[in-house]
């Protein structure tokens, strides 16, 4: 009985600690180690001409019902590892009650096999630069601009960028609907040479 009654108070507080993880810990998983095998893989830095990290994301960037156009934003990144041979976006945002290593995050943008001279991408991705997979419905590929409810409070939204080992070949090599969050971080594993994050607020 003593067993019983220690076992549900340990459920409790392991769920009271896991509701208090801060929202950057829920936000952005780093890659896993002995990805980055490179010295220069730790001065890889990803910014934004739109937002400094953990800003609010611009009017003009917001959806389309909040008055914005829904274009995806600017990216930049520097210092990539010399061997380099592609790049990959991928923008999360786990809601509230999920976790990494626990629960799929959902999905606003998926780009693979990014050409290794790219140093970002324009607002838009008017270049259209790499292959997209589906967007947060799963309803057409592309950028899904975030779209809470009114009153439904802030979210954090973290966009990765992952300098790779070689073109993502387990990937299809034009846009697909059918490819989804789980499929891209699959064909990551292996390939990541090193990756940031950046992150905004709406």
């Amino acid at each position: 009985m003593p067993r019983m009654t220690r076992f549900p108070a340990l459920i409790i507080a392991l769920l009271c600690c896991t509701t208090a993880l801060p929202a950057a810990a829920q936000q952005t998983p780093p890659p896993k180690p002995g990805e980055a095998a490179h010295a220069e893989a730790a001065n890889f830095t990803v910014t934004s001409s739109a937002f400094i990290d953990g800003a609010p994301l611009p009017d003009d960037l917001r959806c389309t019902r909040s008055g914005g156009d829904g274009v995806s934003p600017p990216l930049s990144w520097d210092n990539a590892p010399v061997d380099t041979q592609a790049y990959a976006i991928v923008m999360q945002h786990y809601p509230v009650g999920t976790y990494p290593g626990v629960n799929e995050p959902s999905h606003y943008w998926l780009v693979w096999n990014i050409p290794a001279g790219a140093d970002g991408v324009a607002r838009g991705n008017p270049e259209s630069l790499g292959v997209e997979g589906s967007d947060k419905d799963v309803r057409a590929t592309g950028y899904t601009p975030p779209c809470s409810p009114s009153g439904a409070g802030t979210h954090e939204y973290t966009i990765w960028v992952y300098a790779l080992d070689a073109p993502l070949t387990d990937l299809p090599d034009q846009d697909d609907i059918s490819i989804v969050w789980a499929d891209v971080m699959a064909a990551l594993k292996g390939h990541v040479l090193t990756g940031d994050s950046i992150t905004f607020l709406n």
